[in-house]
């Protein structure tokens, strides 16, 4: 006589994982198929001359473009260099504006003074300091870092010292009853309870910096993805325009998803 073996019994915990892992998996079978049918889309539009492809481009003279600009070793050239502006903007911004945030939590007569500073900084459009900018730091790398920087710094700054001023109240003075420093509140209070501002802060930065980035290579750079577009829109190659900003999406949605991984990491 043979015994059947029951299939095992999962209890609540485990059957809530598998359909958070159902659920993920359906999210990004969605996302997937979105993309797909995006370019399906393109494609037809362009060959059935729904739209004009030499204003659109189309997906099949997107990939040869790509295809001639990796063999050719152009966009591993551009690429890298604007990669290479967008993180040292990117990390220079967050490290800048993270301590100016500390410096405005630590003298709130400081905070008082800059906060209309500040809040100007913020509103007034970059691009139209793109001049002043090429004059003092030169027509070079340098430019277009300055200009990333100009974005990433004043938005950590509103975003991370905001975090600090939310941190409550009541903890704060718990660790001061016990003869806690300033230097030990905010060791031990202010920056751990803030780290999802401090986040906050690294995700929109990563956007910002890649706008940064590609300003600054639209004013002044001479290589990078921002040179490329800016060339190919002169000299009506429009699909080399939309092969690179193909490859810039790609690139943030990389440097986003590293963010994303930081991010488990650290509130863990």
């Amino acid at each position: 006589m043979y015994m059947w073996n029951k299939p095992k019994q999962l209890t609540e915990h485990e059957q809530y994982l598998m359909d958070i892992r159902k659920e993920n998996i359906k999210v990004h079978l969605t996302r997937i198929i979105i993309l797909i049918a995006f370019f399906i889309l393109w494609e037809i539009a362009a060959r059935l001359m729904w739209i004009d492809s030499f204003i659109t481009s189309q997906p099949t003279a997107v990939y040869n473009t790509l295809i001639s600009l990796t063999q050719s070793g152009e966009l591993f050239k551009h690429l890298f260099i604007t990669i290479g502006e967008t993180v040292l903007g990117f990390i220079l911004g967050t490290i800048i504006g993270t301590l100016i945030a500390i410096m405005l939590w630590w003298s709130p007569f400081i905070s008082r003074v800059l906060d209309p500073f500040i809040v100007m900084l913020n509103s007034l459009p970059k691009v139209a300091l793109g001049p002043i900018i090429i004059v003092w730091a030169g027509a070079g790398i340098t430019a277009v870092i300055v200009m990333a920087l100009l974005i990433s710094t004043i938005i950590t700054i509103i975003n991370v010292y905001g975090g600090f001023n939310e941190v409550d109240s009541e903890k704060v003075i718990l660790v001061q009853s016990f003869g806690a420093t300033k230097k030990q509140v905010l060791q031990k209070v202010i920056l751990p309870a803030s780290y999802p501002a401090i986040i906050n802060a690294l995700k929109i930065n990563v956007g910002l910096s890649w706008v940064g980035v590609i300003m600054g290579e639209f004013l002044v750079s001479k290589a990078g993805l921002g040179y490329l577009i800016v060339y190919g829109s002169q000299v009506f190659k429009l699909n080399l325009v939309m092969t690179s900003i193909l490859v810039l999406a790609i690139a943030s949605v990389v440097m986003y998803i590293g963010v994303a991984f930081l991010e488990k990491k650290l509130i863990k």
